[in-house]
């Protein structure tokens, strides 16, 4: 049975390489090198002088050989030893703080990281382990701040209805139909973000079902015009189409949300009787789609917000009139999940902004 310690195997495997060779070694000298030897000294057959000479210095040379390979055995295995030693403390340190990064890892320490600077599959292996915890301690942030924006959305929603529960217990308020409407749409409000919430989770982690297909991005952004089309005009908004064939490999039902984000977006933003621009195109091979609107902009910095959970580019607007928060949020990880990219793009603040969603092509 093998030792389990790492040092203790680079031992056994220097030894049995040392072994190996002295046994052939040892072979080579004891069972052929007589004759060599003999041939060497030039004693004939037939040669009674020679071969009484060839007898004693055969067992002379047979002693001599012993001796040295006994002396070479025991050089052999205190340098397989301390050679072993060195090399294992050389190799098996970086892999001994490697083992204790990753216990402390599984501990929560997530900050933890190991030094890349030996050579090869050491480099390699380390560098593996950083990427590793990086990727985890993303993760784990990410866990923390959903659960804290979780909290903090929840919490506006239910103080609503435990006030309104209280004040309905104590008769303080009416049982109107006002009241239950009010109480409906907090309730319809907290199912809405749980929804959302697990459209979310589960496109980022790529758990989603999706349906590839050939599809024109430009039949898809049609039919989400039309849709749009009456709640645009009740505030004299016009929705311009501007449609070439861009054929995608992705989901429709899944480019259709996308679209349907952007578009409902820009109607919340734009101002009254402004114009809405919808468009598809191909640019290099991937099939693109975007939104563009006159609304209030984008700052620089906000470019990339707008897609984290819950961002609002204006704290003043109610979630009850600007959504659950992490509509973008979800069309980045669904465009991720389809091997295509989501973004925006703005000329700054009072310019309007422009949101994009690139695809691969079919």
């Amino acid at each position: 049975m093998l030792p389990r310690s790492l040092r203790a195997r680079l031992l056994v495997a220097f030894l049995v390489v040392v072994a190996a060779s002295l046994g052939t070694v040892g072979v080579a000298v004891l069972f052929v090198g007589p004759g060599y030897f003999a041939d060497a000294m030039g004693h004939l057959p037939g040669d009674p002088m020679g071969d009484a000479m060839s007898a004693a210095t055969q067992v002379a040379f047979a002693d001599a050989m012993r001796q040295a390979l006994l002396a070479a055995t025991v050089i052999a295995i205190v340098t397989a030893a301390v050679v072993s030693l060195a090399v294992a403390a050389r190799i098996a340190r970086p892999i001994s703080a490697l083992a204790s990064a990753a216990r402390r890892l599984a501990g929560g320490s997530y900050s933890e990281r190991v030094p890349v600077d030996d050579p090869g599959e050491l480099r390699e292996l380390a560098a593996s382990f950083n990427e590793m915890a990086d990727s985890l301690e993303a993760t784990e942030r990410r866990r923390l701040q959903l659960v804290g924006d979780v909290a903090h959305e929840l919490r506006t929603p239910l103080t609503t209805l435990d006030g309104y529960l209280e004040g309905l217990e104590d008769g303080v308020i009416e049982p109107n139909p006002e009241t239950w409407r009010l109480l409906r749409s907090e309730t319809g409000r907290l199912t809405r973000l749980v929804a959302d919430l697990s459209e979310l989770w589960r496109a980022e982690a790529r758990q989603l079902p999706l349906t590839f297909d050939a599809l024109d991005l430009a039949t898809v952004a049609a039919s989400v015009v039309e849709r749009f089309a009456p709640l645009a005009a009740a505030r004299d908004i016009r929705i311009e189409l501007s449609a070439s064939p861009a054929v995608a490999r992705a989901d429709r039902d899944r480019v259709a949300e996308i679209v349907d984000n952007f578009l409902s977006n820009a109607i919340r933003h734009a101002p009254d009787g402004s114009a809405i621009e919808v468009g598809t195109s191909v640019v290099g091979r991937a099939a693109r789609v975007w939104v563009a609107d006159r609304g209030p902009g984008l700052a620089h910095d906000q470019l990339e917000a707008v897609f984290e959970r819950f961002y609002r580019v204006d704290p003043a607007r109610s979630r009850a009139a600007g959504g659950s928060g992490i509509g973008l949020a979800i069309v980045r990880a669904l465009a991720a999940a389809m091997g295509g990219r989501a973004w925006a793009e703005s000329p700054g603040p009072g310019r309007g902004a422009t949101f994009l969603l690139e695809l691969p092509p079919a």
